[in-house]
């Protein structure tokens, strides 16, 4: 039994577009066609102008076909883009790079290998005794 239902919204990234339609990948095994009709209730005459290749959106299952791994999806009425309008801040990076790790890598691993020479200590002094 799939996991996709009719019914359920769920996420999918945008592989393809062609005039017709939209081509949605929802996981490794299942792939989905959101058809024209179910892009909006107004007339779309690019669909280019609501998604865009690798976009990641909301899609409404509207049938599951289990022996080809199929759905047919829907982002008529949804809000299919949730999240698209987040601000990210750029990560900013210091001048020191790779450096302070080239630096502490040593030592963390001389510490390590401390600690594993006393708990071997420790484990051989308990079994003498």
């Amino acid at each position: 039994m799939s996991k996709f239902r009719k019914g359920n919204i769920i996420r999918g990234t945008v592989t393809g577009i062609e005039n017709y339609g939209v081509f949605v990948s929802c996981d490794d095994y299942y792939s989905g066609l959101i058809h024209i009709s179910e892009i909006s209730d107004k007339f779309v005459s690019n669909i280019n102008d609501f998604v865009k290749l690798g976009d990641v959106i909301y899609v409404k299952i509207l049938d599951v076909d289990e022996s080809l791994g199929q759905l047919k999806l829907s982002i008529k009425n949804m809000n299919y883009k949730r999240g698209h309008n987040i601000r990210r801040t750029k990560i900013k990076e210091t001048s020191l790079g790779f450096k302070t790790l080239a630096y502490n890598l040593p030592i963390w691993i001389e510490n390590s290998l401390k600690k594993i020479e006393n708990t071997k200590k420790n484990s051989s002094n308990t079994i003498d005794k």
